[in-house]
């Protein structure tokens, strides 16, 4: 009996999994498309599937399109069913051909990719984040060679580290503390770089002796207490995002933004309150999404709770007579992770995001 209930269960389970993975067509998606200029294949793939994280199952393998990162601007894409139904984009023609096909001349242009990482350099800021302890583990500038607090560039400063000589360095400053708004938790502090030097002497601090720094590029006043690390830390990116939907257990909050802006759009980056610890990894794709505002019923008709008198939301323990719906606006992809937070790249937003606009999987 006890087999049959666990066959039955995982008959269901086995059943669910293939559902959230079966390929979703929108109902006007286009029967051919005509790739352009700046595409990439989550892009097309969001003009065929209500999914477009499931892009690899789209891009399938085929004697059309050898590999899927070698299509090209100005390629006629078709969308086609294979022997088992499922939808599949072929290049050039609606019938399948079965049959060995190499290009023997590629065109004279860049082929579409999936997001490569040129494409989200310029959006990228060379910050961290760091714990307090780690923070305490961290070299750190002591002072200049003319004794001043602070200096901007083309001067040497003294770190209490045995630092390696050649060696590109990049100099940060400790900015706010980054507190979860859920549990007032403090995730970590903001680390922004604030320049770049080369190591021009080893230290040894084992005879208290400190290393010297070349300061080359200044961004601001470079202070004594400012943070040194490898330039090279924290910024060993992937050449090529593989996207794909995030953990179901995702369910976080927009917390800050590299701009500091009340408001954010297409590519900015932000950060979320969720990281390793919540078994986010780099690639992952979230819904952002935001609860329309609240409504009273008052003596006049219905009103916005932010509208209404002081006396009617004092007498609203919720500031709303009704559970208003929350409704997807953007969509967001993590390029790098930390233990408790994360950055992401802002893919589309129908309207302006904000702090505290909700982050969950598709």
């Amino acid at each position: 009996m006890l087999i049959r209930v666990l066959s039955l269960l995982f008959g269901i389970a086995l059943s669910v999994s293939l559902m959230a993975n079966e390929l979703a067509l929108k109902p006007d998606a286009p029967k051919s498309y005509i790739v352009k200029k700046g595409d990439t294949l989550w892009d097309i793939s969001g003009i065929f599937l209500n999914q477009p994280w499931l892009w690899p199952k789209l891009w399938r393998l085929n004697p059309d399109i050898n590999n899927p990162h070698l299509i090209y601007p100005g390629d006629e894409l078709r969308l086609v069913f294979d022997a088992q139904g499922q939808p599949m984009l072929v290049k050039g023609k609606p019938e399948l051909k079965w049959s060995p096909k190499v290009r023997k001349q590629l065109k004279d242009q860049k082929p579409v990719s999936t997001l490569p990482l040129h494409v989200i350099a310029p959006y990228i800021r060379y910050d961290t984040v760091r714990s307090l302890a780690e923070l305490a583990g961290l070299p750190h500038i002591i002072g200049s060679e003319d004794g001043y607090k602070s200096s901007v560039d083309g001067f040497k400063v003294y770190v209490n580290s045995d630092l390696i000589v050649g060696q590109s360095y990049g100099i940060y400053h400790k900015a706010d503390a980054i507190i979860d708004p859920e549990t007032q938790q403090n995730l970590g502090y903001n680390i922004r770089l604030i320049g770049t030097g080369k190591a021009l002497q080893s230290g040894n601090m084992s005879q208290q002796q400190p290393s010297t720094i070349f300061v080359e590029g200044a961004k601001r006043e470079i202070r004594s207490g400012a943070y040194v690390m490898p330039v090279n830390d924290e910024q060993d990116y992937p050449a090529i995002f593989t996207m794909r939907a995030g953990a179901k257990s995702t369910d976080g909050l927009i917390i800050s933004s590299v701009t500091k802006l009340r408001e954010f759009a297409k590519f900015d980056v932000i950060m979320i309150n969720k990281g390793n610890s919540q078994a986010v990894k780099t690639g992952d794709v979230l819904t952002v999404s935001r609860k329309s505002p609240g409504v009273i019923e008052t003596d006049h008709g219905p009103q916005y709770s932010k509208d209404t008198s002081h006396w009617n939301k004092i007498t609203n323990n919720s500031y709303s007579d009704y559970d208003m719906p929350t409704e997807v606006i953007g969509k967001v992809m993590v390029f790098k992770v930390y233990d408790k937070v994360s950055m992401a790249l802002i893919l589309n937003a129908e309207k302006p995001l904000r702090i505290l606009d909700g982050v969950t999987a598709p």
